[in-house]
């Protein structure tokens, strides 16, 4: 009984499926990495620059207390009994999001497009050429040597 169930794992854990999975995954979360570095870091300083120097990661709204004008998010976090909504993270998060939508939907857009392209070649079956005459000839001789009585 645990042999079967040892042996069942083990055809579960290593189907090329499961790893292909796995590596998918793993490549996934480097690219999401790759995103975040590229939104943050080259996306959003020129945004940035366009908006007059503006850090969206520190918009944010007071909820409830006081706090200054002009505040900095990490010097208002520090000031006791406010609640802030922090909002400006949310923001450079969705845009990494659609960076990161859209690139995958580029890699998926050309991959089926490939096996599209694919399959159809593989539906076109080459026609084959016609025989030559000599060909036909020799069926045709030998055709009547088999029609023909001893």
């Amino acid at each position: 009984m645990i042999k079967n169930f040892i042996a069942d794992f083990k055809e579960f854990a290593f189907k090329g499926s499961l790893i292909d999975m796995a590596v998918g995954i793993v490549i996934g979360g480097a690219f999401s990495t790759v995103v975040k570095s590229l939104v943050d870091d080259l996306i959003m300083p020129v945004v940035g620059r366009f908006t007059g120097g503006v850090n969206f990661k520190d918009f944010y709204v007071v909820l409830k207390g006081e706090v200054p004008a002009g505040t900095a998010l990490e010097a208002a976090k520090k000031i006791d009994g406010v609640n802030l909504l922090t909002y400006g993270n949310f923001v450079t998060s969705l845009i990494s999001f659609l960076i990161l939508a859209f690139a995958l939907f580029l890699v998926i857009h050309q991959f089926m497009k490939g096996l599209k392209n694919k399959s159809e070649k593989s539906a076109e079956a080459p026609t084959p050429e016609a025989p030559s005459e000599e060909i036909v000839l020799l069926g045709e001789i030998r055709d009547l040597l088999k029609n023909q009585k001893p």
